[in-house]
Parts: C-alpha cells; sequence; structure tokens
C-alpha cells in the first residue's frame, strides 16, 4: 500500500491492483453544453435493437399494449443505473468497472466475458440482414458477412472511433423519427389511438402467457441493458466529460494518432471552486441522458408498440424474432401501401445495423478497457480494441458460414446473462461511489434507493426466470 497524506482524496482508492489516481483540478464545463450532446444518444441509438423492433412489438400483438408500462420502469431504472455509472466516471476519468476492479481484480474480466457471451451469436447483424433481403432480396448469409465485415472496417479504420459511432446513431434515431412521423400519419388509425390510454390504464404481466424470460428480456434490455449500460462510463470519458477530458480517446491504430494512458485516473479535491463545476456538470449529465436516451427510447417503443397494434394484433403468424417484421411489414403495405412497407424494412434494416456497430463497439471497448488497465498496461488501449473487434467479427462469421440461427436457448440465457449483469454491478455501484469518491458527490438518498431496486428487481426476475426454465427442462 503506498503512502499517502490523509487529506488527499485518491487515499479512499484502493490500489493494491491499480494505481491510485492523480489529484487535478475538475476542469470547467462548456460554455455551449449542446456540443458535448450525444452520449445518451449513442445509448439509445445502439439499444434500440431488438427490444424495441422485436420483442416488444412482438408482445403487444400477443397482449395489447398492456405491458409497455415495463419499457418505462425499465427504462427509469436504466437511467439511475447509467448515472450512476457516468457518476464515477465524471468524478474520475475511469471507467466504473475500472471503480470494480479496484474491489478486485477480476471483476472487469468477469464482465467483460459475459458481455462476449452474450454478444458472440450475431443476431442483429443477421436480423439487419434479413430485413435487407425483405426490400431488395439476396442471400442472408451473404449479406450477414457483408455487414459484419463493414462494421469492423469502420470501428478499425475511423479516426476517432466514438465519433463515427455517434454520427451513425444519429442518423439512426433521426431515420426512426422521420419513421414515426409517417407511420403516425398513413399507418395508425382511431382504433390503435384510442388503445394507447390501456398502458397505463390496463397494466399487466404477463408471465402465463409469455413466459419471464421473455418479459426479463424485454425489462432489461429496455433501452440498453447488460453491459451496454457499463460502456457508458467509456463514451462519456470518449466525448470529454467531467474528468474524462484528460483521458485520450480510443482511435484507429492505423489512421489515428494514438496517445498513451496510464492504468489510474484522476480525482479532484472538494474545494468550492471544484464542486461548483461538479453541479453544473452533474446536472448536465443528468439532462443529456434524461433528453436522449429516456425519451427517445421511450418513445420509439411506444410507436413501434402501436405500428404492431394497427397490424398485426391477434395475429397468428407473429412470431418472436425477425421474421415478425416480414408480416408486420406486409400489414403496412395493406394499410398504407407499398411504398411504407418497404420504408419500415429499410428503416429496420439501417437500424440494426448501427445496433451491430455499437455492440461490437461495446462489447470490445469493455473488454479493451479491462485488458489495458488491469492485465496489461503498458499495451496499446486502441491496438487491443481493434483486434478484439476483428477477433468478435471473425466469429460471428463462422457462426453465419456455419448455418447455426441463434437458438432460443441462447437467446433466454443472453437475456437471463444481462439481467444478472445488472444484479451485480447495481450492488458494485454502491461500493464504488459510497466509498471512493469525495463525501460531497458520493451516492445517497433517493439515488441510493434506485440501486437497491435495481439490485431486488433484476435479481427476482432472474432467479425467476431460472427457474421456470428448470421446470421447462426438468418439469
Amino acid at each position: 500500500m503506498t503512502e499517502a497524506n490523509p487529506t488527499d482524496p485518491a487515499r479512499a482508492f484502493p490500489d493494491k491492483h491499480i494505481p491510485r489516481p492523480q489529484v487535478r483540478d475538475l476542469p470547467d464545463p462548456p460554455a455551449r453544453q449542446w456540443r458535448l450532446i450525444g452520449p445518451g444518444i449513442v445509448a439509445a441509438g445502439v439499444g434500440l435493437a431488438s427490444g424495441e423492433f422485436i420483442l416488444f412489438p412482438h408482445i403487444t400483438s400477443q397482449v395489447g399494449l398492456t405491458f409497455v408500462w415495463a419499457a418505462l420502469l425499465g427504462l427509469l431504472t436504466q437511467y439511475f443505473l447509467n448515472m450512476e455509472i457516468e457518476r464515477y466516471t465524471l468524478a474520475t476519468g475511469e471507467t466504473a468497472v475500472t471503480g470494480f476492479s479496484r474491489l478486485w481484480k477480476h471483476w472487469g474480466l468477469v464482465f467483460a466475458v459475459l458481455a462476449y457471451f452474450a454478444n458472440l451469436w450475431p443476431a442483429w447483424a443477421t436480423s439487419s440482414a434479413t430485413l435487407f433481403t425483405y426490400a431488395f432480396g439476396g442471400d442472408v448469409a451473404v449479406v450477414s458477412v457483408v455487414i459484419l465485415v463493414v462494421v469492423a472496417l469502420v470501428l478499425t479504420l475511423a479516426p476517432a472511433v466514438y465519433t463515427a459511432l455517434e454520427r451513425a446513431q444519429m442518423l439512426k434515431v433521426a431515420a426512426i423519427l422521420v419513421l414515426i412521423v409517417i407511420g403516425s400519419l398513413f399507418v395508425l388509425g382511431s382504433r390503435t389511438w384510442s388503445a394507447l390510454p390501456t398502458i397505463v390504464t390496463e397494466p399487466r404481466f404477463p408471465a402465463a402467457e409469455l413466459g419471464f424470460a421473455v418479459l426479463m428480456g424485454a425489462l432489461a434490455f429496455a433501452g440498453a441493458g447488460g453491459g451496454q449500460n457499463l460502456v457508458q462510463s467509456n463514451w462519456i470519458r470518449d466525448k470529454g466529460f467531467g474528468m474524462g477530458r484528460y483521458v485520450p480517446k480510443i482511435v484507429s491504430p492505423l489512421t489515428g494518432e494514438t496517445e498513451a494512458r496510464g492504468q489510474a485516473g484522476f480525482i479532484f479535491p472538494a474545494t468550492e471552486e471544484n464542486l461548483a463545476r461538479w453541479r453544473v456538470w452533474w446536472r448536465f449529465a443528468n439532462k443529456e441522458q434524461a433528453l436522449t436516451f429516456v425519451a427517445i427510447t421511450f418513445l420509439s417503443i411506444v410507436f413501434m408498440s402501436l405500428l404492431a397494434h394497427a397490424t398485426t394484433s391477434g395475429s397468428s403468424e407473429a412470431s418472436n424474432d425477425v421474421s415478425f417484421l416480414r408480416v408486420e411489414g406486409e400489414a403496412m403495405m395493406a394499410a398504407a401501401g407499398s411504398w411504407f412497407g418497404y420504408f419500415f424494412w429499410i428503416v429496420g434494416a439501417f437500424s440494426l445495423f448501427a445496433a451491430a456497430l455499437g455492440i461490437v463497439d461495446y462489447t470490445s471497448r469493455l473488454a479493451a478497457d479491462v485488458l489495458k488497465t488491469t492485465y496489461f498496461p503498458n499495451a496499446s488501449e486502441s491496438a487491443i480494441y481493434a483486434v478484439l473487434v476483428w477477433g468478435l467479427v471473425l466469429i460471428g462469421i463462422v457462426v453465419v458460414l456455419a448455418g447455426l440461427g441463434q437458438p432460443l436457448l441462447l437467446a433466454t440465457i443472453a437475456a437471463c446473462t444481462g439481467g444478472v449483469m445488472m444484479f451485480v454491478y447495481s450492488g458494485l455501484l454502491i461500493a464504488i461511489n459510497r466509498t471512493m469518491l469525495p463525501a460531497p458527490i458520493r451516492v445517497r438518498g433517493y439515488r441510493l434507493a434506485a440501486l437497491v431496486w435495481s439490485i431486488l428487481l433484476f435479481g427476482v426476475l432472474a432467479v425467476l426466470t431460472v427457474h421456470q426454465q428448470l421446470d421447462k427442462v426438468f418439469g
């Protein structure tokens, strides 16, 4: 254990596995805060994937709009999770996973492995390819391989990886907003709009009809879920939030200018000047997350559910995979003309491509940060990231060319894995944000209660889901 001054804010950080942070003043917040808007949009864009395009519409087609309330519950829970992840990074420039690794060296590796396990099967790339073939024809396997290669090229050739990711997700969100406007005008009729109040007037938890696995997946992945929430740290750091301004960005090892970074981050002394800056940063980060991630995601889930209600409610053809969207698109063609069905498939294909881009990024980004910080401090994080991106993509290509689908059991395991991760890191966030940060900025009050709620919610759902699956196997 290194010696430290009792008044040194860095002394609260365990240094058995990672050196203590350097002490620096918190950077001034930007005069034009709108320039830092982006991480919440990235989170919304990456999160708008199977949950919004497949899972919630499927649930709506089976039981109506009575489970959409769960999207808001899941999003609000994730909002508080994301803000506690951001709290640690705003204050230190380290990711929350680095904070966990200060408590036990291998926590980061545990989360990196779980994130990889959940995303080894390239479901979003194959889903995007399937929608592409609905609109343009072609072979799903070939298109999937092309998509995976394009994802790897974008993530490893962009001079600043986060910037490329942010632009792709902003374009995706804009396309979905256009879809919402056009769909509201041409597809949603009075019957669907009159059913909208049932979201709050007739809430249900239809476990008997759909099973806990589907409902847990919807709750855990309403917006983000699993490892994606943790990477909120990396995204706001690359955007330059708070103490993250002192930390170099991940760049392409081929086209970018790599800067070395140490294992540890930074921490500021709790002076009046620093605390005044902190309050501005904290208010901005909360507004950015609420007005982008929460608002965009909830609007998208509600609208996609309304589309499903208008086009496939009660349909015997609806299924819980991407083929469900063929039924929905064909119903839109009948309701609004062929052009809208094709438009829906094209937007869906691009949306799921952008999701694949974000999922490969966050899975590789999470693991690269862990490997650089805890195990290979002298290695280039950008080079590690590039190797991990291509490794994940090559595994996906092998899966596609082998003709393997994503079995329901593996999809269920992935959903359970995400819920278990959220259960565990909710508790770890309490540990790092209550013990390491300066006293005036530690988590407390209703935000602490929200983390306790997250532990209970995802813990109970994980137990119930596993119990139900075991009953099916051994029942």
